[in-house]
C-alpha cells in the first residue's frame, strides 16, 4: 500500500520529525509515523506551523517533512516566501481533493490551484496517480529537497485516497 511506501522511503532518508495536519488521507501514514520510533509525529493546529517546525528541525540538524490536504495549500503560501529565500529544504506531501469524483463543491478552486500556487512560491511539483509510482515519487522528492536545499511537493491524487469517479464507482 502507498502509506507503508512513504513510510519506508521517509525513514530511509533520515526524516526523523513529521508534521501533519490531521486528514483522513494521509491516516495511514501518520499512525505508521507515530508508531515509528526513530521518527517524531507533530500534530499541527494549522499548516503554516509546519513551515516553521521544518526550519527549526533544519537549524537544529533535523530532517522534516509535511503532510497535508490539497486545502491547506492555501495556508502556506506566504510561509513558502520563507522556504524560498532562507532555501532550507522542504518536503510536504500533499493529499488532494477537488479532482476527479469529488463529491464537495468546496474542494475544487484550491484543488485545482494547489500546482500552479505551489509552483508559483518556487516549490517544485511532483504527481503520484497510481498507488506503484508514490515510492519512487516521494524518493525522488526527498533526493531533490535534501540534495539541493528545495522546496519540493508531492501532489497524491484523489484516486489514492479513496474518492473515485461515478465511472469508477460503477465498476464496482
Amino acid at each position: 500500500m502507498w502509506p507503508e511506501d512513504i513510510h519506508r522511503e521517509l525513514a530511509g532518508a533520515g526524516i526523523g520529525l513529521v508534521g501533519y495536519v490531521p486528514d483522513a488521507g494521509h491516516k495511514r501514514l501518520i499512525e505508521l509515523c507515530q508508531a515509528d520510533r526513530k521518527m517524531r509525529a507533530v500534530v499541527l493546529s494549522t499548516e503554516e506551523e509546519g513551515i516553521g517546525l521544518a526550519a527549526g528541525a533544519w537549524l537544529g540538524g533535523q530532517k522534516s517533512a509535511l503532510l497535508m490536504q490539497s486545502s491547506g495549500v492555501g495556508n502556506i503560501i506566504n510561509t513558502l516566501g520563507m522556504v524560498r529565500e532562507c532555501r532550507f529544504p522542504l518536503v510536504t506531501l500533499v493529499t488532494m481533493r477537488g479532482e476527479q469524483g469529488e463529491f464537495n463543491p468546496w474542494q475544487v478552486p484550491m484543488g485545482q490551484a494547489v500546482r500552479p500556487v505551489l509552483e508559483a512560491m518556487g516549490t517544485v511539483v511532483h504527481y503520484a496517480e497510481e498507488a506503484d509510482q508514490v515510492g519512487p515519487v516521494v524518493n525522488a522528492a526527498l533526493r531533490l529537497a535534501y540534495n539541493s536545499y528545495a522546496s519540493v511537493a508531492v501532489l497524491i491524487s484523489q484516486r489514492l485516497i479513496g474518492i473515485k469517479s461515478f465511472q469508477e464507482q460503477a465498476a464496482k
